[in-house]
């Protein structure tokens, strides 16, 4: 009895022990979780301070170098603008072009060619127009090749006077006179001349003295070797970066050119890359100019680096820095205070587990190993976890409500063209852009504030490059231990499309292959199915259906002839009129055409509303006497539109009717035949929509034939 009554003691020692011991665990494991979480953060929060300061700094000078270029491009029509306003220059042109061609006579009779020569070269001289000339100087008739200048050129091409130097008007730049849009400035954007140097030419109007705005007489254009102008413009004043470089560049079909100087003896134009080239920073900043960007250069080295587009030119100035300068000082001494952290986390740690070690039993250190194999198998279910989702061929990514990313697979990562962690917390905008990410924000509010799943399926590209895209947003709860989001899956379901497309051509050939046939055979209603068509589309639209009833409405319309080719030929052609089996033997064949394509998958009820066409509106019609809204709006938009192509066309029996008579009789068989609504429709086309003319070209067409 004894023993009996102290068993209970250890177990309720034991008893104890394990919530002592699970109770320490769970605030040792909660204090090292919330410290490893605030180093975590800190160490976040510090890499997204010194980004979002290195992003301040890029854009600053970026803005600066952009609006210098901008201004220096201006300053280049300005000079040009201001000398084609001189009104000693439009009174010589417009003397040249009163006279006519006969440009020697002009210059003889005018003193002022002389000065506009003087005028020109000091005008390029001061706006630096001009370059030094190569060649030999030598009293011969050879001729010195000028890589610069300003020249009066008139509008058949002739040049009236230009500086010394000035590069011929030919070739290139000749067709870069005769582009000109008239009246307005021109720009012929960067390229090696004859010289082989850099230049860029400039071209404004000259107009009549006393006839500004109409009348263009003539056009300056001015040529010059920009490198040197440029190459001073992209200097940052005050900048003591060793790594910092601001490039212009341009897209030139599929490739990036490099327009100024790069690192490495490139001098202007001296290099280039592919446009599709991964994580590129000249691509980045054409895509997404002011934007900022973590990238590799043209030397496949890390950079931090942001661009701004130049408004007079098709160029894009980028401005990068070594990611290895501008954070490593940074980084380094994140690293150091990380570690410190740590040590220091692994200090307190070390002293709590010594002190709970020398109080605790041998018990408590098995439930701490239970504890240990319970930690393991999580990990083990969260890296199970992350296995299955990184081998999903799907993109799968989850943001909250603000659209900040939580999760991303490995196939979300490499669409985005980065790593997944490195996705975590940042925003949609900041990944994908900002209006990719309005796309998606819509489509995940939509799902959170409606509860349900919501599906979008989107195209990129075309042709070849066409990609269509089906996304489904799933809305996750907010629950216990979680916030909440929404899951996005994106699914390639290009081929899939593709295939239905192309099973829709086929049926579109085949319909129209079945029509040729029945034309044939029938020659006096040769396009009435298409007719019909027509008619059954516009006055489907008219009446706003969507696009399934539209498509099923034409598709019809183009089909119930189709029934015709089981009907002897000369029934159809026959000039006299038909007795009542014969009428019936045609009108059977609607139904007739209904069973040929009863085996045909359409995407609307087309069978059935061949079935249809000849039930009447007051159930008087068959083949099953339906009535009113039992008949499919389709079968009464083809009923009303086969019955109007009918009246307004000849046929071998008789004569075609008028519009005014055809839509009378159409209005006198409502509530009977037809629906009210669908001939208001008819006549609105008709009246309001262009249908009477298009009808009344169509009927003399066919009394021509």
């Amino acid at each position: 009895m004894s023993d009996n009554k102290r068993y209970p003691a250890p177990a309720l020692w034991e008893s104890t022990a394990i919530l002592k011991v699970a109770l320490g665990v769970s605030v040792l494991a909660a204090a090292a979780v919330g410290a490893v979480v605030m180093v975590l953060q800190f160490a976040q929060a510090e890499r997204d301070r010194a980004l979002r300061t290195w992003q301040t700094r890029l854009g600053i000078i970026a803005e600066t170098r952009a609006h210098a270029i901008d201004g220096w491009l201006s300053t280049q029509f300005g000079e040009l603008k201001q000398l084609a306003e001189n009104q000693s220059l439009q009174l010589y042109m417009t003397e040249l072009v009163r006279r006519g061609d006969d440009s020697a006579r002009v210059t003889r009779g005018l003193a002022e060619s002389g000065y506009l020569r003087n005028l020109l070269t000091v005008v390029a001289a001061r706006a630096g127009f001009d370059a030094p000339l190569t060649g030999p100087q030598v009293d011969a008739n050879v001729r010195r090749l000028g890589g610069a200048g300003i020249a009066l050129v008139a509008k058949d091409g002739r040049v009236v006077v230009a500086t010394d130097g000035m590069a011929p008007i030919e070739g290139r730049l000749r067709e870069f006179l005769f582009a000109a849009g008239d009246g307005e400035r021109a720009l012929l954007d960067m390229h090696i001349a004859a010289s082989g140097t850099p230049s860029m030419a400039f071209s404004v109007p000259v107009f009549a003295v006393q006839d500004r705005s109409t009348r263009e007489i003539g056009r300056i254009v001015g040529v010059k070797e920009v490198a040197r102008d440029l190459s001073s413009l992209l200097q940052q004043p005050g900048a003591v970066w060793q790594t910092a470089e601001a490039v212009l560049v341009r897209l030139n079909g599929a490739l990036i050119e490099f327009l100024s100087p790069t690192r490495g003896d490139r001098g202007p134009l001296g290099r280039s890359m592919a446009f599709d080239t991964k994580r590129l920073a000249a691509k980045f900043a054409i895509e997404r100019p002011g934007g900022f960007a973590l990238m590799n250069d043209y030397r496949n080295i890390d950079v931090l680096t942001t661009a701004r587009r130049i408004n007079l030119a098709p160029w894009y100035l980028m401005y990068k820095i070594d990611r290895s300068e501008a954070l490593g000082e940074s980084e380094d001494r994140l690293s150091r205070q990380i570690t410190v952290l740590g040590l220091i986390i692994a200090l307190v740690i070390v002293a709590i587990l010594v002190v709970w070690r020398h109080g605790a039993s041998q018990r408590a250190a098995r439930m701490a190993g239970l504890y240990g194999d319970l930690a393991r198998k999580f990990e083990a279910q969260s890296r199970l976890l992350r296995q299955v989702t990184d081998n999903q061929p799907n993109p799968m990514f989850i943001v909250d409500p603000d659209g900040t990313y939580r999760f991303a697979n490995r196939a979300a990562a490499l669409q985005a063209g980065m790593k997944d962690d490195d996705m975590i917390g940042k925003s949609m905008t900041s990944v994908i852009g900002s209006a990719e990410a309005r796309k998606y924000q819509r489509l995940n509010r939509e799902a959170l504030d409606s509860g349900t799943v919501k599906s979008d399926i989107r195209r990129e590209g075309a042709n070849g490059d066409l990609r269509v895209v089906q996304a489904e947003h799933i809305p996750i709860e907010r629950g216990a231990h979680q916030l909440p989001g929404i899951m996005v899956v994106e699914e390639d379901i290009t081929h899939a499309v593709a295939e239905r497309e192309r099973r829709e051509r086929t049926l579109e050939q085949l319909i129209e292959t079945l029509l040729t046939i029945v034309d044939r055979r029938d020659p006096y209603a040769a396009d009435h199915s298409i007719r019909v068509a027509s008619v059954a589309r516009a006055i489907a639209e008219e009446m706003a259906l969507d696009d399934v009833q539209v498509r099923t409405a034409e598709t019809a319309g183009r089909l119930m002839n189709l029934g015709k080719i089981l009907v002897p030929s000369d029934l159809l052609t026959r000039a006299a009129a038909l007795d009542q089996d014969e009428v019936r033997r045609v009108r059977e064949c609607i139904e007739l055409s209904a069973d040929l394509v009863e085996a045909v998958e359409f995407d609307g009820p087309v069978v059935e509303t061949l079935r249809q066409l000849q039930e009447n509106w007051d159930g008087t019609g068959s083949p099953s006497g339906l009535k009113g809204e039992q008949i499919l709006l389709t079968a009464r938009i083809v009923t009303v539109a086969n019955s109007f192509v009918a009246m307004v066309s000849p046929r071998a029996w008789r004569g075609a009717v008028s519009l005014d008579e055809a839509t009378g009789l159409l209005l006198a068989r409502i509530g009977k035949a037809f629906e009210r609504r669908v001939v208001a429709a008819l006549i609105n086309v008709l009246d309001n929509r262009g249908g009477m003319d298009a009808w009344a070209s169509y009927g003399e067409q066919l009394q021509q034939h």
